[in-house]
């Protein structure tokens, strides 16, 4: 041994002190070791011993017997011998001999370089006992580690989030918080704790992982591992893990392991041979190199990632999902079945306990205010109260003679000194609000007095917006958030109870009025949601004296109120619960009479003295019985825990009022100290006695002050509520052989409401200590907590309600409320009331046991019915916190609350983390408390949630405020460092995947245009044929006769006009030029390019001038044109390969192109990119021939190919359906730059073109003609893309055919000038004008604060007839109503902005024309759209999707509606693909791979019944038709056609069909900072891609958010939740998202996401 050559003598007396302590510890902990522990011998470091199993067992209620427990319990943990000899070898280190060379002078530990190890250890020093006693029970760490041992063999599969560098916190000892020892009530869902003087932390928190990996793998030996030091990085947890989790092995990189798979390798009783050291989990990764959470490089992680996720998934889950069923219309939601093996009440209907009887003693006051003032005259020297400083010294003694006269100086005051005499401001009756700090009783007392002496009713409340008053006086210490401390959580619901109490004065001290914030003239700020108040300040200086023959009236006590104390609710709001007088004297006097309170009594209060029991001990019924207060600060409790109990010895006090958490502060401090005596205390009152894990620091406090003279029968918990003031007691006994009630619940009965002893298994329980008896004078009983009062059986759980004079009356204002609460009739099961007299439901869930003791197992705040069953907050919280706490939560700090989603509960926790923790810790944590709860309270949890130390909201003494934190968490603003969703494993309510059903075959009954009872959904626009026009172009059969038409006949008619970023003309094109431009370039094609008639050529220009005559150039050269974007000059990388692709893909013959783009091509850049020697020859268009050609190209078949119209189109799998093709992505690149630099050239292609006839082109150019009205006299401003579609058709032929002139402003340089579209809209005086969606955002979003100085520039709008959005997607309606509404002001009429539809196979199928019905809009329920079913309702219903019409039909063209599985017809307003019919359809696909099937599909489709002669072309667009009541231009009903979305683009998921979309919709409102979203599906897991606007902070609120939504609106988990920068997110120049490009970029692991989740 080490001290074997020491002289023990020699020793300082301190250390042999220490020593003689560490000896008793051992002994102590070795007698705990004499009772079984189902396989651990060692408690939990900081834990009290486990409580022995009795023999006699707690059997139903209906028994009436309780075990009772014998609870000698060692605070600090059984020490095991190493741990002694490790602690006794640190203790005399100092006083060995040393080696040579060693300075002996230097303590041994001072010689221990500072390692990471070392360090670590440091922090563990500093902050262990971050346990929250209040909330421990060793049966109940047992249980939990025996739930966590279930899982040790099931490896874990869950996939750690990714997170950015930024985002993993650094953290070092100056992050480190010390803790600021907040008081938290047993309401606030908080533990709290302190780490000051706690000895030997480290070694006991390896005690704590050593005794977890006994309590789990059964062994009796000692793992060399489990009690190895902590290395840096975390890999002391990975160790710890390794006994804890699994023995399985681990590859390399692999995740943690799986909370859901099942292996059987191992059994769970292992034993190992002495010294044998377990096989350690491997590092999760080089720290240095972590990119994303647990550190695995970045390359092809996320695929990886998904597949682990969908194979844990895989696993069967608990609950199993039930069957459910699908209405005609609606899918309904599981109704959850009760279980028949659930536990039932069995016993007979209770009956209502009456407390003893109130004593009526002959010299009690009539009324409080007579007590006073008897006491202030009679013994005006006698002490009140005692203030204290943060020093611990007597900072002021307030006799009752100074209280008795202050208080009719400030009831004085009040009455006469506020307004004037014929108005004064308070009147009795009247409410005033009573603000000080939480540091001067003194002033509080005299004030709260005062107003009872002047008869107006006090309002006492926190001081609003900061603390800074109890900190005045404190060590300044970074513990108080700047953040939290800007406002006190819940201020403004205070203001809203000021308002509807009608204060307008509130009374306050000097201190806190100069702390108030002011305005620069002095006044008082009004709070948010306050009302305005007159501050009156009652220090005596500031008032004037009562004249000599003015005494306040002092009655007997009444039914008039006496004070309003505030209660805050579940929610968050606040109520104000009124006390009567007759009610203050009564509660006094049976607090007197259950207390046996006497005169001059000293009592030490540690609590709140504005509220419950320290308001009702400390200042009412102190006062009745001349008692002396002594009352210890918040301030004063942080710098010393021990301080009340030094109080309680200095003054040899009787009493003490305190709550769990102090007895926990003093049990960490009291090594600190010798001197205490606590002989003299007869009655300790534990506020929170009623929480049901407040028995663990009863039990450990006993323990450990049992040696200073604490009694057993001293500690007496209270219950109490704002609303019943004191329910119940334990009254203080001389009787120390009857030990207190104890009882021993089944976790799984009390779910039920039910009491039970658990008799399967041992472990999932709840001790519950009594609370004493019913209050003398009262009456209590138990009644069901739902539905009618009915009264409860004797074994089953209710609310307790109390008939007592000795309560609050009402909600003050709230009458309906007050009636549900306040007169409640408890019924027996006849439905006869027990009573005539109202009972008063206390909120507090309990029983009444044998002998009439009560017993409380939670609160009505605190439960959460989940799945119907029933849980309580503080349980949820126990467990957890027994889940390694001192390790990873911060000072014990968990906020446990549920929020409603899908039709039920789902269960939050949020956590404070300890701020050295890694991430693999806190994901390892977070796995594990999962588990816990499944295994102790057979609940899932939905959201676990962890947040830096010290940032949850704060109730005023410091506790966690629930309600506030749970709307940060709604809101998005909790700013979470780790998050953990369990979507999957929690939602059991689901609607039932979708059947579908076998569809209707040719068979069904068609008469005429009927289907089944409804007419064909078909409809077309006018017949081209009938209509009168004196178009001259339609002799001509070809584009390019018209032009040389309009060169001879109107050679200088402006036929396009180009506009740059100022606004002025860049170029215009007359009939001529353009004809002679067209020429040369036809001449420059055959001479130069040597090409031939039907060769191809690519067209790679700007948009402008030059595009639209080359060509014109090729049609005079009878060569076919391809329209390709020019690759982008700040990211050729990723462009060029695109432009490269398609000029291979359409095999043109030579490319065409102005100089500047050609040095684009041959740039240094360019040939890093493609190869450039395979480029087809190059011809610059800017060095023209001079001469005309000898003769213009005419084609020789009117069918003959004009264009092509080239879109590439990606093919993939997509939720485990085939596609054939999908979006365009000609020029995706307009998104982020850099990012897909490598996805084309991987991914599968098939390119389409689409054919565009010679025929075809003039047929829509002829439809859009007449649909616009388009004539020669016409403006039109087209601020478009020019390269494929519409766009195209529109910048390039129709002005032409037309004749009309064509504004042509570049999209692009609405970047430099957001106005300049508009603007030219306005200086033109246009009519008709074409955008797309994403030049219409770019106007709303940068214009919509100018709108004001545009008008003032003399922009106007009125001329505007049509406004037409192109696209090829259902219409952005929100979009097109935001522009309508925000340039209303510019006299934009709202009915001209409209959409066109076209797509592939016809490039315009709508478009808004001129004459005819405006667009209308109809709402149909989106759950019917997912089963492809069209069900109208009504605007604003649920589920409501708002579509509009996507433009008239054009003429000549035929719409149906067709089944895209059977191709059979579809009845009017049925879902199916819309097929068209039309001269001007595409002639089918130019493809280099002959895909006939395809082609024949997509172009030559035909009805499989009815008609089928006629030959459709395909959409692949899901829509419906819907005949109207309007009338169009023929004077026949109007069929509107309503696009729904693309079937390529829809996800099939639980059967149902999903657009993207819709989903996307919901994801952007859930939250202020989402710009933007996008979705897809990957192996059947739904993905959410969101741009974030804001700090990288918030990435993680957006998570549970994102889930919530989708959930609640469109019944789906989200899988995987992806957070990106704005930008990322894949746009097409007609602003529509590329989602299969960023598919391919988020599995390529190209996104740098800020976070990605998977939520399991």
């Amino acid at each position: 041994m080490a001290d074997r050559s020491i002289d023990s003598l020699a020793l300082p007396l301190e250390v042999r002190a220490k020593l003689a302590e560490l000896d008793l510890e051992l002994s102590e902990g070795s007698d705990a070791k004499e009772f079984p522990r189902h396989g651990c011998e060692e408690a939990k470091h900081n834990g009290t011993a486990l409580l022995p199993k009795h023999p006699t067992e707690l059997h139903a209620i209906t028994d009436r017997t309780f075990v009772q427990l014998d609870t000698k319990s060692n605070y600090n943990g059984d020490i095991t011998q190493k741990g002694y000899e490790k602690k006794k070898s640190k203790l005399l280190g100092a006083y060995l001999p040393q080696p040579p060379g060693v300075e002996s002078s230097l303590p041994q530990e001072r010689r221990t370089p500072v390692t990471p190890s070392s360090s670590s250890r440091y922090h563990r020093r500093r902050s262990s006992g971050s346990r929250d006693e209040r909330y421990r029970s060793d049966v109940h760490t047992e249980a939990v580690q025996a739930a966590l041992a279930k899982h040790k063999e099931r490896k874990m599969a869950v996939p750690m989030p990714s997170k950015r560098r930024s985002l993993v916190v650094q953290t070092s000892m100056d992050a480190y918080t010390p803790p600021d020892t907040s008081s938290g009530s047993e309401d606030e869902g908080s533990g709290q704790g302190d780490s000051q003087g706690t000895p030997s932390s480290s070694q006991g928190s390896l005690n704590m992982e050593h005794w977890i990996s006994r309590a789990i793998h059964g062994s009796t030996t000692s793992s060399t591992n489990s009690s190895s030091s902590t290395q840096s990085g975390g890999s002391g947890a990975a160790n710890a893990l390794a006994d804890v989790m699994t023995q399985t092995h681990i590859e390399n990189h692999s995740a943690p392991p799986d909370i859901t798979t099942y292996t059987t390798e191992h059994s769970i009783q292992v034993e190992r041979p002495q010294g044998t050291t377990p096989r350690a989990v491997p590092k999760y990764g080089n720290a240095e190199l972590m990119e994303t959470g647990d550190g695995v490089p970045v390359s092809s992680r996320v695929s990886a990632k998904i597949q682990q996720l969908v194979n844990t998934l895989k696993r069967p889950k608990r609950p199993p999902l039930r069957e459910f069923f699908v209405d005609d219309f609606e899918e309904l939601l599981e109704v959850q079945q009760p279980d028949p093996n659930q536990p039932r009440p069995e016993g007979a209907q209770m009956l209502a306990i009456r407390g003893e009887q109130l004593g009526v003693v002959t010299n009690w006051p009539p009324s409080l205010e007579a007590a006073l003032q008897r006491w202030g005259t009679i013994s005006p020297k006698a002490p009140c109260l005692t203030t204290m400083d943060t020093n611990g010294k007597p900072l002021y003694i307030l006799t009752y003679g100074k209280l008795w006269t202050r208080s009719m100086k400030v009831a004085y005051n009040i009455l006469h000194k506020l307004g004037t005499k014929q108005e004064p401001m308070v009147r009795p009756g009247d409410r005033v609000a009573l603000v000080f700090p939480n540091n001067d009783p003194a002033a509080f007392m005299v004030a709260f007095y005062g107003c009872l002496l002047a008869e107006v009713v006090p309002v006492p409340i926190e001081v609003p917006l900061t603390r800074k008053w109890e900190e005045n006086s404190a060590p300044k210490t970074p513990s108080v958030d700047a953040h939290q401390c800007a406002r006190d959580a819940g201020s403004q619901q205070i203001g809203f109870l000021l308002g509807s109490c009608g204060v307008s004065v509130a009374l306050t001290s000097d201190a806190c009025h100069k702390g108030l914030p002011k305005s620069p003239t002095g006044e008082i700020l009004q709070f948010k949601g306050w009302p305005r108040l007159l501050w009156f300040v009652t220090e005596s200086k500031h008032l004037s004296k009562p004249p000599r023959d003015w005494f306040p009236h002092i009655k007997d006590a009444n039914n008039d109120t006496a004070y309003i104390e505030y209660k805050t609710c579940k929610d968050g709001s606040v109520l104000g619960v009124t006390v009567t007088r007759i009610a203050l004297l009564t509660h006094c006097q049976a607090l007197t009479q259950a207390c046996a309170y006497t005169e001059a009594e000293t009592i030490v209060n540690v609590l709140d003295f504005k509220k419950d029991v320290g308001l009702w001990h400390g200042i009412l019924t102190s006062v009745m019985n001349m008692m002396h207060v002594i009352s210890i600060p918040y301030s004063l409790m942080k710098v010393n825990p021990l301080s009340w109990i030094q109080k309680v010895y200095a003054y040899k006090a009787k009493v003490a009022c305190v709550k769990s958490r102090d007895m926990h502060w003093a049990l960490v401090a009291h090594r600190d100290q010798r001197d205490i005596n606590l002989t003299s205390l007869r009655m300790l009152i534990v506020a929170d006695g009623a929480n049901p894990w407040s028995i663990s620091s009863c039990d450990a406090f006993l323990n450990v002050f049992q040696s200073k003279g604490l009694r057993p029968e001293v500690i007496c918990p209270c219950a109490s509520s704002p609303e019943a003031l004191t329910v119940a007691i334990r009254r203080p006994t001389d009787d120390t052989n009857q030990p207190p009630g104890r009882g021993v619940l089944s976790m799984h009965g009390l779910s039920y409401g039910v009491i039970r002893v658990d008799s399967e298994e041992k472990l999932s329980v709840l001790t519950v200590q009594d609370v004493g008896l019913v209050m003398p004078g009262g009456v209590m009983c138990v009644v069901r907590p739902e539905g009618i009062p009915l009264l409860c059986r004797t074994d089953e759980i209710g609310e307790l309600c109390v008939c007592s004079i000795a309560a609050g009356t009402s909600y003050y204002g709230l009458s309906g409320m007050t009636k549900n609460t306040f007169e409640m009739f408890p019924m027996l099961s006849s439905g006869a009331p027990i009573s005539e007299y109202p009972f008063v439901r206390t909120g507090l869930l309990g029983f009444v046991g044998p002998g009439g003791m009560v017993f409380v197992v939670g609160k009505m705040d605190g439960l959460m019915v989940v799945s119907g069953r029933r849980h309580n907050a503080d349980d949820i919280v126990a467990t957890a916190l027994a889940v390694e706490p001192m390790k990873f939560v911060y000072r014990g700090r968990i906020a446990v609350f549920s929020i409603n989603v899908l039709h039920d509960e789902r269960i939050v926790i949020i956590a404070e983390q300890r701020p050295d923790s890694t991430e693999e810790d806190s994901f390892q944590w977070m796995s594990r408390v999962l588990q816990a709860i499944d295994g102790i309270h057979q609940v899932g949890v939905y959201c676990l949630a962890l947040v830096p130390a010290n940032t949850l909201p704060k109730t005023p003494l410091g506790g966690i405020h629930l309600s506030e934190t749970k709307q940060c968490f709604l809101e998005g603003s909790l700013h979470p460092c780790n998050v953990l969703m369990c979507p999957h494993t929690c939602v059991t309510n689901l609607p039932k995947p979708r059947q579908k059903q076998p569809e209707i075959g040719p068979a069904s009954v068609m008469v005429g245009n009927l289907v089944s009872g409804k007419r064909i959904a078909q409809a077309s626009g006018r017949d081209l044929g009938q209509i009168e026009d004196n178009d001259q172009g339609r002799k001509f059969m070809f584009l390019a006769e018209v032009l040389q038409w309009r060169a001879q006949t109107t050679p200088d008619h402006v036929l396009f006009t180009l506009l740059n970023s100022r606004g002025t003309i860049a170029n215009s094109l007359t009939c001529l030029q353009l004809h002679k431009r067209a020429e040369k370039i036809a001449v420059m094609l055959m001479e130069r390019g040597h090409l031939q008639d039907g060769d191809h050529v690519a067209l790679v220009y700007p948009p402008g001038i030059d595009l639209i005559a080359a060509f014109y150039g090729c049609l005079y050269a009878g060569c076919v044109p391809i329209t390709v974007r020019p690759p982008h000059p700040q990211n050729i990388a990723t462009t060029l390969p695109t432009v490269k692709m398609i000029v291979e893909v359409s095999r043109s013959a030579c490319i065409m192109t102005s100089q500047l783009v050609v040095k684009l091509l041959r740039s240094r850049e360019a040939g890093a990119a493609v190869d450039v020697r395979t480029w087809p020859p190059v011809l610059d268009t800017d060095d023209l021939p001079k001469r005309r050609p000898a003769q213009i190209y005419k084609p020789s078949n009117p069918d003959t190919l004009a264009y092509l119209d080239f879109s590439v189109s990606t093919t993939g799998m997509l939720a485990g359906v085939k596609k054939n093709y999908c979006w365009e992505v000609e020029d995706s690149y307009t998104g982020a730059p850099g990012i897909y630099t490598q996805a084309l050239p991987s991914i599968s292609i098939n390119q389409f073109t689409h054919n565009m006839s010679h025929a075809a082109t003039s047929a829509l150019c002829r439809s859009i003609k007449l649909q616009c009205e388009l004539y020669p006299s016409r403006e039109v401003a087209i601020c478009l893309d020019p390269y494929c579609g519409l766009g195209f058709v529109l910048w390039c032929l129709c002005s032409v055919y037309s004749g009309h002139q064509s504004i042509l402003i570049p999209p692009s340089e609405l970047e430099i000038n957001p106005s300049l579209w508009l603007l030219a809209v306005s200086q033109y005086k246009v009519r008709d004008t074409f955008c797309s969606y994403s030049v219409m955002e770019l106007c709303t979003k940068g214009l919509g604060s100018q709108t004001e100085s545009l008008k003032t520039r003399g922009l106007d709008l009125s001329r505007v007839r049509t406004c037409v959005v192109v696209a090829e997607e259902r219409p952005r309606i929100t979009l097109t109503q935001s522009f309508s509404k925000l340039f209303k002001d510019l006299n934009l009429n709202p009915r001209a902005v409209s959409t066109s539809f076209g797509c592939r196979v016809n490039l315009a199928i709508c478009l808004q024309g001129t004459s005819g019905p405006d667009p209308t809009t109809v709402y149909v329920d989106m759950r019917a759209l997912r089963h492809d079913r069209v069900r109208l309702v009504e605007r604003g219903s649920p589920h409501s999707l708002p579509l509009m019409e996507s433009g008239k039909i054009l003429p000549g063209v035929r719409i149906i509606i067709a089944n895209p599985e059977t191709k059979g017809p579809l009845g009017d307003s049925h879902l199916g693909e819309i097929w068209v019919h039309s001269a001007h359809n595409a002639s089918g696909y130019f493809t280099i791979y002959g895909d006939e099937p395809l082609q024949s599909d997509h172009f030559n489709s035909r009805l499989s019944f009815g008609d089928t002669q006629t030959v459709w072309a395909r959409t692949g667009y899901l829509g419906f038709l819907r005949r109207t009541d309007l009338t169009d231009a023929n004077g026949e009903r109007h069929d509107a056609l309503y696009v729904v979305g693309a079937l390529d683009e829809a996800m099939e998921l639980r059967g149902m069909r999903y657009h993207p979309i819709d989903i996307e919709t919901s994801v952007i409102r859930a939250h202020k900072s989402i710009t933007e979203c996008a979705v897809f599906t990957w192996t059947n897991l739904l993905v959410v891609v969101v741009e974030l606007d804001g700090s990288e902070q918030e990435a993680l609120d957006l998570v549970p958010l994102v889930t919530n939504v989708v959930l609640e609106e469109h019944y789906l988990i989200v899988g995987v939740v992806v957070v990106v920068d704005v930008g990322v997110i894949p746009i097409n120049s007609r602003g529509e998202k590329q989602r299969m490009h960023l598919r391919d970029g988020f599995l390529a692991d190209q996104l740098d996401p800020i976070y990605v989740a998977y939520n399991m």
